[in-house]
């Protein structure tokens, strides 16, 4: 899974790194508004991003604008979105907190997210992201999943964790394989622009052998020369589904990091940095 990331670029870096083109500007293609486009505001660097934040996005063309204006399919935008998905169909948007990720396997078919991941995907940019391996009585061993493990709650809750923080070797930007949809408040009035709620959820499959001994799953993670298949409106599902097998974990740097990041009220660039080693356990010795 996928429920605490970093992401420190300012707009500027993200439109540099992610080649967006000088005419995406704030606030999305002409003549788009609150109802019909996500926002563009400017968020401050945060090394412990936790669900319920506001997180940059990368957005291709709206559908039908591909076509209708013979625009190359790719990064077209910059938008920010609340982590944590909300249909449009939720009585509320406290849902959200429970729909952060969308498992690969399944995310064509739920009800909950098929509809996003048709027509409004986007790519997620992080400095990294973090993940924890639960340190029990009989040594180190793989995180889990709540969806797969019905002991998840009690073996997290018995363990400690040990926390990484995972991300590319060079300090590229991660592209997040995400997906965002728009909710409309029916406590706010029509002209408010916070009548509509954009958010988004990070989707996940299973590790890859590089990682499976931190955790069962991972964050899908899009490679440069694959963000236009990703982010056009047309492409088909054999084609996605092919998409999110190819994150190139091979090109990560792994690195173990202190416990503060356990806790979403601290945050800085320290906890990106390498935790000290720790001390190999002593066998007692008798004179």
């Amino acid at each position: 899974m996928c429920g605490r990331f970093a992401q420190s670029r300012t707009q500027s870096q993200l439109r540099l790194a992610f080649d967006l083109p000088e005419e995406a500007a704030p606030g999305g293609p002409a003549g788009s508004g609150a109802r019909t486009w996500p926002p563009t505001d400017d968020l401050a660097a945060d090394h412990n991003i936790a669900p319920g934040r506001s997180v940059y996005a990368v957005l291709g063309s709206p559908p039908g604008a591909v076509a209708e204006r013979a625009v190359p399919p790719g990064p077209r935008h910059l938008a920010t979105l609340r982590w944590g998905l909300v249909p449009s169909w939720a009585r509320d948007a406290a849902v959200g907190y429970r729909m952060i990720n969308a498992r690969s396997e399944t995310v064509a078919e739920k009800p909950a997210f098929r509809t996003a991941f048709a027509h409004r995907r986007c790519l997620l940019p992080a400095d990294a992201y973090y993940e924890w391996q639960l340190l029990s009585a009989d040594g180190a061993e793989p995180g889990t999943s709540p969806a797969t493990d019905p002991a998840h709650a009690s073996r997290k809750a018995k363990a400690a964790k040990r926390p990484y923080a995972i991300g590319y070797s060079d300090g590229t930007p991660l592209a997040l394989a995400g997906l965002f949809e728009r909710w409309r408040d029916p406590e706010v009035p029509d002209d408010d622009p916070a009548a509509w709620v954009w958010s988004c959820a990070v989707i996940t499959a299973e590790a890859a052998p590089e990682l499976g001994h931190i955790h069962e799953r991972m964050p899908v993670v899009v490679p440069p020369e694959h963000f236009g298949t990703w982010l056009d409106p047309s492409a088909g599902l054999g084609d996605l589904r092919r998409t999110m097998e190819l994150t190139p974990a091979a090109a990560f740097e792994v690195r173990q990091v202190g416990t503060a990041v356990n806790s979403v009220r601290n945050n800085g660039p320290e906890l990106l940095a390498e935790a000290e080693p720790e001390p190999e356990p002593q066998d007692a010795t008798l004179f």
